[in-house]
């Protein structure tokens, strides 16, 4: 099932969409919300980014052996865990903006996991408990600036540099999916889920070991190989097997 977050008005509002169709909720899916409101079409609805904003941004670092072959790092012994903030959201049909401060800005797209329930200290077992659902996303990067802070705050938390969605799907199985970062139509990144140094499981319990998870949080899983550099007018897509495809426009912050 396919859900996602609409401006109703000014209003943000959770949906259920089938066949093109959006049922408003009253309520975030993972909560239990149910059906309230007219349904309508898909199709002119200005998207928000698909989980609310009060949540935390979890995501992991070298997850791929090529990645992290490709930019000269060793294989992590563990997870490599890092934040970005809430205001680097960007939703489907938004403009990553590039800042002036960096030269070099890169795509990452990524498999992101949606926490469904509260989960503190679990075991891998319980993935499928507490992951409601996956949806596309994009860890914008200015490279220059995270090889030059040492740390890595202000090269991944930029605004715009978590575009996300346009959907939340559930049941999907998320083991081994393709993954495509398409960039003005030239795929760039053509990978598998199932290449994850660390699987999807093994994620959950691993950030759970050490903050509690909570239902709207978003942990994105890493990147295969073939991250590169955007220029403003370009248009970025990521492609996830069983998921609408993210699409994202790029520009020089003025």
């Amino acid at each position: 099932m396919k859900y996602l977050r609409f401006d109703d008005g000014g209003l943000p509002r959770f949906g259920r969409l089938e066949g093109g169709v959006v049922t408003p909720l009253d309520d975030a899916p993972w909560a239990g919300g149910e059906d309230a409101g007219t349904p309508r079409p898909y199709e002119g609805l200005t998207l928000l980014p698909p989980v609310p904003p009060g949540g935390k941004i979890l995501c992991i670092g070298r997850n791929y052996f090529a990645h992290a072959k490709e930019l000269g790092n060793e294989v992590p012994v563990e997870p490599l865990v890092f934040l970005k903030p809430a205001t680097s959201f960007l939703p489907h049909g938004g403009t990553v903006l590039l800042p002036p401060e960096s030269e070099r800005v890169d795509f990452e797209g990524e498999l992101a996991l949606v926490i469904g329930r509260r989960a503190r200290r679990v075991g891998p077992e319980a993935y499928r408990d507490v992951v409601f659902g996956v949806t596309p996303a994009l860890d914008i990067t200015a490279r220059d600036l995270q090889k030059k802070d040492g740390q890595w705050w202000r090269a991944k938390g930029f605004d715009t540099f978590c575009p996300c969605g346009p959907v939340v799907e559930s049941g999907l199985d998320a083991s081994d999916l393709s993954l495509r970062t398409i960039l003005d139509g030239e795929v760039k990144q053509d990978g598998r889920t199932s290449r994850m140094i660390f699987d999807l499981p093994t994620l959950v319990s691993w950030v759970s070991q050490a903050m509690t998870l909570e239902p709207g949080d978003l942990l994105l899983t890493g990147t295969p190989e073939g991250v590169g550099p955007l220029a403003g007018g370009q248009r970025l897509e990521l492609e996830i097997e069983g998921l609408p495809r993210l699409s994202v426009r790029v520009a020089r912050e003025a």
